[in-house]
């Protein structure tokens, strides 16, 4: 890291050290804005081939900077050609990174991100891959070195990162042109840990634009105040699962935003935002949620049924799915039964175990946390009572929390416990628990029958 400003101050004379941290992020702005100018007078890369980066082989190749698609084809002169091919070096360089778990810091990310560039060979082990973050909630955009560099950090697509798989992808006003890339799981060879839903891979399909993205999103009407993202994302998850709407194994949705009475979610690809549109009346928490595409999309009319439909079929037996668990589901039309849809093309026949039958998540006032604690951790009465205060001003945060319980003894034992005042509250902090990881165990968080809780029976 010093020996990057120490080419920066033999570049520029002289390099405030003692600045507080708004200072530095503007200064590291205004270097960037600097080195994009230099990049548009000069077509030298700012790493040789002798960088260690791996061949093409294994890590797709950069191109050039894309052209400008916005001048009409007239020359550009003056400042004005200054700053436009600066603004547009300056989208090329930056990245969207979604998933971020809240609370996520930039410092943490903009560390994160570079070591894995770094340990991976996708930059050298002495550069400054990422200058700067922003953070939202849930997702943040990094603003890397150079083109080639942002290039090569989108194969950092699906990287885990405190539980999550980051998203890592172009953002919406990208123009270029599509770079071929890998997911982390295929540059590196590692599997996804379990628990995780896997990210869309940046195919190419829609250029990676808002449009892509468009396709593969659905508006969620309907919503009670109680609803909250983890749980529409659940829920609706595992219906998908469980009538065969889904290509891969996994959670087919990968995010959700809740606003008010409706909200969006978005789907893996484009094909499973397809088959999710027969969720549309599907029933939960008294509501008839109506799905169906955004205001925004422009693209073809998507035949689809009803939730009636799919479990009219399922009940009179000509619903049936073959392996849904492992096999990639039929397009949209297979799981419907409406006449409206009498004429179109014959589609494979599903079989389905009586089992399979979706069942609607219950929320409750409590909450069962697993994978937290080992019978060792039990054993010792000092340990014992640490964990339970370390665990009640965790946990305290989500809400108004009236008891806990981790039984040490039955079947209850390693379990947590969680009672609070309402099942709002509950419902946030499956949220905010759920994926976590704990001495390297993920925590797995879900609702716990409140009468079974009440009567002390802790078993599944």
């Amino acid at each position: 890291m010093s020996d990057y400003y120490d080419r920066d101050d033999r570049r520029r004379g002289s390099h405030r050290r003692d600045r507080d941290d708004r200072d530095y992020y503007r200064s590291s702005r205004r270097r960037s804005r600097s080195r994009s100018r230099s990049r548009s007078r000069s077509p030298s890369n700012r790493y040789s081939s002798s960088s260690g980066i791996p061949s093409a082989g294994m890590i797709p190749s950069a191109v050039s900077q894309p052209p400008l698609s916005n001048t009409g084809g007239l020359p550009l002169t003056g400042a004005y050609s200054t700053n436009l091919l600066s603004a547009q070096d300056k989208i090329n360089r930056e990245l969207f990174v979604g998933n971020t778990p809240p609370g996520t810091s930039e410092a943490l990310l903009m560390q994160f991100l570079s070591g894995a560039m770094r340990k991976t060979n996708l930059c050298p082990p002495d550069a400054t891959p990422i200058l700067a973050c922003r953070t939202n909630q849930k997702f943040a955009f990094i603003e890397c070195a150079s083109v080639d560099t942002a290039n090569k950090a989108l194969n950092l697509n699906g990287i885990p990162f405190l539980g999550a798989s980051l998203r890592v992808s172009r953002p919406s006003k990208y123009a270029g042109p599509h770079i071929p890339s890998l997911t982390w799981q295929q540059l590196t060879g590692q599997p996804l840990p379990p628990g995780m839903t896997p990210v869309p891979e940046n195919n190419g399909i829609g250029g990676g634009s808002a449009e892509e993205k468009l396709n593969r999103e659905l508006f969620i009407g309907n919503t009670t105040p109680e609803m909250t993202e983890a749980m529409l994302r659940d829920f609706l998850g595992r219906a998908m699962e469980q009538v065969g709407l889904t290509r891969m194994p996994g959670n087919p949705i990968v995010s959700c935003r809740v606003s008010g009475k409706f909200a969006f979610v978005e789907l893996r690809t484009k094909e499973e935002a397809e088959n999710a549109l027969n969720l549309n009346n599907i029933p939960y928490l008294g509501a008839s949620l109506r799905v169906g595409r955004p205001s925004k999309y422009t693209g073809p009319h998507t035949p689809h049924g009803n939730w009636e439909d799919i479990l009219a079929k399922f009940m009179s037996g000509e619903l049936q799915l073959n392996n849904a668990a492992s096999a990639p589901a039929p397009p949209a039309a297979v799981a419907v039964a409406a006449p409206a849809l009498a004429q179109m093309p014959a589609a494979p026949v599903m079989t389905m175990a009586p089992a399979a039958v979706p069942v609607a998540v219950v929320p409750t006032r409590v909450v069962e946390l697993k994978q937290m604690l080992t019978q060792q951790d039990l054993e010792d009465d000092e340990e014992y009572n640490d964990i339970l205060e370390d665990t009640r001003d965790e946990c305290s945060s989500f809400g108004t929390l009236k008891n806990i319980v981790i039984p040490r003894t039955g079947p209850g034992a390693t379990k947590i416990f969680l009672e609070y005042l309402s099942a709002g509250d509950a419902g946030k902090a499956i949220a905010g628990l759920k994926g976590r990881t704990f001495d390297g165990r993920q925590v797995e968080a879900t609702y716990f029958d409140e009468i079974k809780f009440a009567n002390e029976d802790y078993s599944d």
